[in-house]
């Protein structure tokens, strides 16, 4: 708004001392203070109004108004419930700096000021970048000119001081403006609005972190080749976007929910237009799977993948090895008696938005990802460059993994989804891809017998005991494990003797009692007496490689 219009408007008491030719000035805020220096507080565009607190004489009126003038302040207010008449010398002061200068009737409050300037500069605010971001919506669907998300995430800052972010469903920043979020943030971001979206409230969501306040609107495909409406919730919760904003949205006008709206739709577009570029690499996914299922040639399966390398990894010299993720999504049938959900496709959504370094942020950075699905699984082909005839340098670790996507991906499957992931070893050639692919089926499926909403597996655990526990019937598992191990927990229970940690850390240290006894800060007659007890309780002997193997086995499976 302009200086000018506050004249306009009789409510507000304003007269003007001085200044008539700098009315044309742009007011972008308003600022009350009776600081004798409030230059740290200012940025520049505000109408400061101010009480005349810090005036004790004539002399104070220059170095005040020159501070102002120099912090890009436009104009000054000044009320006359202090002094009645405003000073002369603050007058001459604000005229030598050129400071427009208004008086404030002792009639009305300092409040009814700034109320008024903050409205008609958040409207005036909110229309010019609604301008903006539809001009900027036909450029993005006509074409690539539209510059990407960020273009109005930069908007949002600038003209609305909004600062806000594009997440993936686990919390990666794909999109922002200004300094990137905090990952740790952005997870918890992710997993509150998973959460509020699988209880069916509409967004936006809020949250609070840390003091600080959020507002988290959903993004779903909404242009070309956006695809029908989801009939359920959980078809597509764990792969949408979502635009986060610190600011409380519950505070807003209809204007400026209308107008995010609008954004998210808007950013709903580069995500459609992504979605479409990944058609080439899930094709590519989805022929070299049917080949390597089939029992093609070596020979085939290798031209089919010197056709994927250079469009996974453009520009690379060598041949690539591959890492195979395999994922499956299970929800248990709904109470509503709604149509089953395909887990495959839901899968194949998930793994291109978590097989993502999260410290990569981006909309394209998942573009040396393939992911085909069959059945109701999902195969992710990952290409990793070859550093040497030997082996490939990186990877990509089941440990890593869960641990980047639980904690959201947990909110959105709520009580009725699991998600179960399987990573094989590097493989270097075509004749390797078969195992890895069967490698990873089988990590999988240690992963569905563990207990929790998200479970991963990698290669490393199919070569030792943990391979055969998940495939133990339950009930012969309950058995075994409450038969050995009741009686210590019954025990530790009553006496809080704390035999079970005695005996996990005496099995970990392969029976060595002056190990055990350091671990556990105890002396070795203590750590003696626990074991005799352990035995007694148990009727088994921990000398004997036979009980101890028994033991151990409990103790994983319970």
């Amino acid at each position: 708004m302009r200086l000018r219009a506050l004249l306009e408007t009789d409510a507000l008491g304003l007269r003007l001392l001085g200044g008539e030719d700098e009315l044309d000035r742009t007011v972008r805020g308003v600022m009350t203070t009776d600081l004798r220096d409030p230059s740290r507080y200012l940025s520049g565009g505000e109408l400061v109004l101010t009480g005349l607190a810090w005036r004790r004489d004539a002399d104070d009126s220059e170095p005040f108004v020159r501070i102002l003038a120099g912090a890009g302040v436009v104009g000054l207010a000044a009320g006359e419930a202090e002094l009645g008449a405003i000073p002369d010398d603050l007058i001459r002061a604000c005229t030598q700096h050129r400071l427009p200068l208004f008086a404030v009737n002792e009639s009305v409050a300092f409040a009814t000021i700034t109320e008024h300037v903050v409205r008609q500069v958040s409207g005036e605010r909110a229309g010019d970048l609604a301008a903006v971001v539809d001009r900027h919506r036909r450029l993005m669907t006509s074409g690539p000119a539209g510059g990407g998300p960020e273009v109005v995430l930069d908007l949002l800052g600038s003209d609305l001081d909004l600062r806000a972010w594009v997440l993936s469903p686990t919390g990666r920043q794909i999109a922002g403006a200004g300094d990137p979020l905090d990952p740790a943030v952005g997870a918890t971001l992710a997993g509150e609005h998973l959460g509020a979206t699988r209880t069916g409230r509409r967004g936006p969501h809020r949250a609070v972190l840390n003091g600080t306040t959020y507002s988290l609107f959903p993004i779903r495909h909404s242009g070309r080749g956006a695809a029908p409406a989801a009939r359920d919730v959980r078809e597509t919760v764990l792969s949408d976007w979502l635009l986060a904003v610190e600011a409380d949205a519950g505070d807003w006008p209809a204007a400026r929910l209308d107008l995010l709206q609008g954004v998210t739709q808007l950013i709903a577009v580069e995500r459609d237009r992504r979605d479409a570029a990944r058609a080439v690499r899930r094709r590519l996914a989805q022929e070299v799977l049917e080949l390597v299922q089939t029992g093609a040639a070596p020979a085939e399966i290798a031209a089919r993948l010197r056709v994927a390398a250079p469009v996974l990894l453009p520009g690379l010299g060598s041949a690539p090895h591959w890492q195979v993720i395999v994922a499956r999504v299970d929800w248990s049938q709904s109470a509503t008696g709604a149509a089953e959900i395909a887990g495959g496709p839901v899968a194949q959504a998930l793994l291109e938005e978590i097989l993502v370094d999260p410290a990569v942020s981006g909309s394209d950075s998942s573009d040396r990802i393939a992911v085909a699905h069959a059945g109701d699984e999902a195969i992710a082909l990952v290409p990793l460059p070859a550093v040497g005839p030997e082996g490939a340098e990186g990877g990509l670790h089941a440990d890593a993994l869960l641990a980047a996507v639980q904690a959201p991906l947990s909110a959105g499957l709520a009580d009725d989804g699991r998600l179960t992931l399987g990573v094989s070893a590097a493989v270097h050639s075509a004749e390797g891809l078969r195992g890895a692919l069967e490698e990873a089926r089988h990590a999988r499926r240690v992963a569905a017998a563990r207990p929790g909403r998200v479970c991963a597996a990698g290669h490393h655990e199919l070569a030792s005991h943990v391979l055969l526990l998940p495939f133990v019937p339950d009930d012969v598992r309950r058995a075994f494990t409450a038969r050995l191990l009741d009686p210590l927990r019954d025990y530790d229970r009553r006496h809080r003797a704390e035999l079970i940690p005695t005996l996990e850390a005496f099995l970990d240290c392969d029976g060595s009692w002056t190990r055990c006894a350091t671990r556990l800060h105890l002396h070795v007659n203590t750590l003696r007496y626990r074991v005799g007890r352990i035995e007694q309780l148990t009727g088994r002997d921990l000398s004997r490689l036979e009980d101890k193997l028994d033991f151990f086995l409990a103790l994983r499976m319970s």
